[in-house]
């Protein structure tokens, strides 16, 4: 595949070793000149090996990237796979700025340097001609836990510009995710870059799921460890279980993915999604999480219907849609597979060019979210 001229390219290898995997992609983008590229990586691949051959291969190029719980290729869902998207340098600029230590993230110095980073963008960005879109792409640490503070920041210091993005994933390993950023990959680190064209942009949030009529409240909590203790002063997991009608059921993954809490806010509903039960019978959440919070259990929608009319809505927005580049939670990808309805997503996201990545959470101006499929759509 030749990268056609102001057209996005888009890559992916299921190649067993980083170096192949890397000459693969660049061949199928070929040699049109690049204003960067976005890199999603299974956490199978050796991240070191993997970065010694992204920077081989993208030599004066701006890459960023992360580590997945899955890939959302030309094939809908994916995995085990490296997959890059490709900007062309004739309609695009990329410009990006690592936080490399979120666990000290410092609010001022960051606003600072998101100021600093939108004005060398839009400065850089003013030889594409015409008037100039922005967007603000975000990649951060799916098991930090500090999604929630850096969204806000950055999204307050980006002022107008949208914020869009998600957390890394490690497939559901949970035990180390990485943004890849100045050529290596970062634990415990996070990304924004400003993408900016004269082309149009529109950044777009969706859930599968209405809130259900029983309400629960969080009792018992460990907020800084994204712990709930108790509901209904009683132990989290059994009485999260009773109220979503499988009393004495297993808890795991796939429960969870079927059957969201949701807590309203801004005067919407939003999902707050569960990570783990624990031995204890507290439950683990993806999201903050703190007494006092009222949650009701998610119930879902006909999502191949939902989803349709998403993308109508999106195309009367942009006219032609060149890519849509999304951030899929992975708890919707596992509840499709248990729904039996993958195989129609992924025609779906085939159909209409979808690329991106499952998340651990994904950002949507200054929220941090669960269980959505949010992301950015570009026009021709």
């Amino acid at each position: 595949m030749t990268l056609l001229a102001s057209r996005i390219g888009f890559a992916a290898s299921h190649a067993a070793s980083p170096a192949a995997a890397m000459d693969e992609i660049m061949e199928q983008l070929g040699e049109a000149p690049l204003a960067g590229m976005m890199l999603f990586c299974s956490h199978r691949f050796d991240r070191d090996a993997l970065a010694r051959a992204i920077n081989r291969r993208s030599e004066g190029v701006s890459v960023i990237g992360c580590t997945s719980s899955g890939e959302l290729t030309n094939r809908g869902y994916d995995e085990d796979s490296l997959s890059a998207i490709a900007f062309p340098e004739d309609g695009f600029h990329l410009a990006s700025h690592c936080f490399q230590d979120v666990d000290r993230f410092d609010p001022v110095a960051a606003r600072d340097a998101v100021r600093n980073l939108v004005a060398t963008a839009t400065r850089d960005s003013r030889a594409l001609g015409g008037e100039i879109h922005q967007v603000a792409l975000f990649l951060v640490d799916g098991l930090s836990h500090r999604e929630e503070l850096l969204t806000m920041t950055i999204q307050d210091a980006l002022g107008d510009i949208p914020l869009i993005g998600g957390s890394s994933g490690d497939g559901l390993a949970f035990r180390e995710t990485s943004i890849f950023e100045g050529g290596r990959f970062h634990a415990h680190g996070a990304v924004v870059a400003i993408l900016s064209t004269p082309r149009p942009l529109h950044v777009f949030k969706a859930q599968h799921y209405r809130p259900g009529a029983a309400k629960m409240v969080v009792t018992g909590a460990i907020p800084q460890d994204r712990v709930v203790t108790e509901i209904n002063a009683e132990p989290a997991a059994g009485e999260y279980l009773r109220m979503a009608g499988h009393a004495g059921e297993a808890l795991g993954v796939e429960f969870f993915a079927a059957h969201p809490p949701m807590v309203r806010a801004g005067g919407d509903y939003h999902v707050r999604s569960i990570q783990s039960a624990n031995a204890d019978g507290s439950l683990t959440f993806y999201c903050a999480i703190d007494e006092g919070i009222v949650l009701t259990v998610g119930e879902p929608v006909d999502r191949i219907a939902g989803m349709d009319a998403l993308f109508t809505d999106i195309a009367d927005q942009l006219g032609e849609v060149d890519r849509i580049i999304a951030f899929d939670c992975v708890l919707n990808r596992i509840d499709a597979e248990q729904r039996q309805i993958s195989r129609a997503v992924s025609e779906l996201y085939r159909r209409h060019r979808v690329i991106g990545f499952n998340t651990y959470g994904e950002q949507y101006h200054a929220l941090h979210v669960n269980q959505t499929f949010s992301g950015l759509a570009i026009g021709t």
